[in-house]
């Protein structure tokens, strides 16, 4: 299933290349002129749900608050979430609250911020993201705008343990994020092998194809966000109307 996003950088509704994004900027595909809240009533009306708001860095809370305001309990937020903040975001609005950096500290799981964290909240609001770079043969979760990476292997069991601290996971392929090159199938492969909670796969794609493969390949597991990609982002290889139908074929 397709599963929308708002990726916020700058106060912004933008898509960029995601390895490239730092503390000097980032290498950007696009950027709309319509607002956050625009995308989040775009996409309520469409019925999509589990989509989500991305604040990629500083300045960004006044646009994803208004997009959540827009699609009351329809999106995800993530970025710059904390156990202090978390239940702020949920009662703003959004359905779920998404953490990575947070839970990492030296590139290793500070369990006990995951479980102070899943005390606030609960387990069922709460989205992992174990977005991951591939090094050698294996992905490793990066964190820190996917700069640094972690100790932590992306495999069967990492999923099994992390899946009883959360109800879903985010999953960017971070090597292809932004290039619309097509998904990373061996990633998709092994979620949909693996993850025993559903997941969102995120980078790379260019094509409603690459919604088909990950429909396959993902066993019925692993649902899709298109970026770059989309013609609503300015891309021209995946038509919105199209996913939206997509959606509405494979729900009856």
């Amino acid at each position: 299933m397709f599963r929308p996003c708002i990726d916020l950088h700058e106060g912004k509704v933008k898509q960029i290349v995601g390895g490239t994004l730092s503390d000097a900027g980032a290498r950007t595909n696009f950027v709309s002129e319509q607002s956050a809240a625009w995308f989040a009533e775009l996409y309520r009306r469409d019925g999509l749900t589990g989509g989500h708001v991305i604040q990629l860095g500083a300045g960004n809370e006044a646009e994803a608050r208004a997009a959540l305001a827009a699609y009351p309990g329809g999106l995800h937020l993530g970025g710059g979430v904390n156990a202090a903040n978390a239940h702020d975001w949920l009662d703003a609005g959004a359905s779920h609250v998404i953490v990575t950096s947070w839970v990492f500290r030296e590139g290793r799981v500070d369990w006990a911020r995951l479980e102070k964290l899943v005390k606030a909240i609960g387990k069922n609001k709460l989205v992992l993201d174990l977005s991951c770079r591939k090094r050698g043969a294996s992905y490793f979760v990066v964190t820190d705008r996917w700069q640094k990476f972690t100790d932590l292997e992306v495999n069967d069991l990492t999923l099994q343990k992390f899946s009883a601290f959360c109800a879903e996971f985010l999953i960017h392929a971070v090597d292809v994020e932004g290039l619309c090159r097509g998904i990373d199938r061996e990633l998709v492969s092994m979620l949909g092998r693996f993850a025993p909670i559903p997941t969102t796969y995120a980078g790379g794609a260019n094509s409603l194809a690459d919604l088909e493969a990950i429909t396959q390949l993902g066993q019925g597991k692993v649902d899709l966000t298109i970026g770059s990609a989309l013609d609503i982002f300015g891309g021209s290889g995946v038509k919105y109307a199209d996913c939206v139908a997509f959606n509405h074929l494979h729900t009856k």
